[in-house]
């Protein structure tokens, strides 16, 4: 399985740390967040979140970069993310069971990039950094960027806006189709595998942001208190994302607390098996897979704190999967994850039967792995 290291010396080379972004003079910031509240301009840079300067992506002031304790895969992307608020929206309010409750104003956004490899089209495949030593600022001769998706709090409601990178990594131009983009990721062997990376498009995204298939509301996923309840760099030193929010005018109503929620990071060897592959299954699947949400016919729950037992899928008969099953009879069976449906719809591709159905093109051998060791461990049988 994958294993998270303190700084990847590689990922470090490519990188900068934030501060230099967040606490840098007026003469180097040559963009200022901008709220459109209604119509969604063509270039990204109209929306002044982020800008080259030097060579480097830097991000303006007041866009606060955060990051996630278990992260959603994406292709082996990596993933820039910043939460902005126009000051006189007032701050966002804390829900220990939820997103935090943001101001109308408020834009998240979430840039995908890849190291570049030595050919064209050739992407690195590397392990993010850990979480609280996450160099976030990169030099941008040295990666590729592809997309930046916005989440942008109107007075209606959250909308989701894409970008697509230009190939000169000057500006990103607004898609509601889509775009696909032929890649190969190297490996530290030097294995190469061909893949296309899709960026969805804008029925898809507002379909993933729909957690409640009855009010299809677009909602934030990973600023969910549970996901970003952890530390991060922030002025020269590590502390906890939240209290830094609330620390700077963005936050009200966060306690600090050992008995607020916080989801495991999937890669921590010092948790329980248990507690990381119900933290990887809560960020890649419960968005879905919820009682209440787009998947709620196949009766599985995987939100992180669901009893043990048929909603987390033990022992339990297939309903809507038709040809995903993969000729397996339960969704975990437990000691047989060959014999489970949930590792053949993670490590298949094939478009029909992969889970999750949108966001990836390539099987996350690590994420996989992970699932397999934790259906491996678990006890008892299923009547045949």
């Amino acid at each position: 399985m994958m294993r998270t290291l303190p700084v990847q010396a590689l990922v470090g080379a490519l990188a900068l740390v934030l501060l230099a972004a967040c606490s840098g003079s007026k003469s180097e910031q040559t963009q200022q967040p901008v709220f459109h509240a209604e119509d969604n301009p063509r270039l990204l840079s109209a929306w002044g979140m982020m800008d080259s300067v030097a060579g480097d992506l830097k991000l303006s002031d007041g866009v606060i970069a955060y990051d996630l304790n278990a992260p959603l895969f994406t292709d082996y992307a990596h993933k820039l993310r910043t939460i902005w608020m126009p000051t006189e929206a007032g701050p966002a309010a804390y829900r220990a069971g939820t997103y935090l409750d943001m101001p109308v104003g408020t834009v998240i956004s979430k840039t995908f990039y890849y190291p570049k490899g030595p050919g064209a089209n050739q992407v690195l495949k590397q392990a993010d950094p850990d979480g609280v030593l996450n160099p976030i600022l990169q030099r941008l001769d040295q990666v590729r960027l592809m997309e930046t998706r916005l989440l942008v709090h109107r007075q209606a409601g959250w909308e989701a806006v894409s970008y697509v990178w230009n190939e000169e990594q000057t500006d990103a131009q607004l898609t509601r189709i889509g775009d696909a983009q032929a890649l190969t990721l190297v490996e530290a062997t030097g294995a190469e595998t061909d893949f296309t990376y899709i960026v969805p498009d804008v029925n898809q995204c507002s379909g993933c942001h729909a957690p409640n298939n009855t009010s299809r509301e677009i909602e934030p996923l990973g600023v969910r208190t549970r996901h970003i309840n952890k530390g991060f760099v922030h002025n020269d030193e590590v502390v906890n994302q939240l209290s830094h929010l609330q620390s700077i005018g963005y936050l009200t109503g966060w306690t600090d607390s050992a008995d607020e929620p916080r989801n495991a990071s999937w890669t921590d060897g010092t948790v329980s098996l248990d507690q990381r592959a119900r933290s990887y299954l809560d960020i890649n699947c419960s968005h879905c897979h919820n009682p209440v949400g787009p998947a709620d016919t196949s009766g599985l729950d995987l939100t992180v704190d669901v009893e043990t037992g048929p909603a987390l899928g033990l022992c339990k008969l297939p309903i809507a999967a038709g040809a995903g099953t993969g000729g397996r009879a339960f969704g975990i069976d437990p000691g047989a994850p060959d014999q489970s449906i949930f590792l053949y719809r993670m490590e298949t591709t094939d478009p029909g039967a992969m889970m999750p159905e949108l966001g990836r093109s390539l099987a996350h051998a690590e994420g996989a792995a992970l699932i397999r060791d934790w259906i491996a461990d678990m006890d008892g049988t299923c009547a045949s």
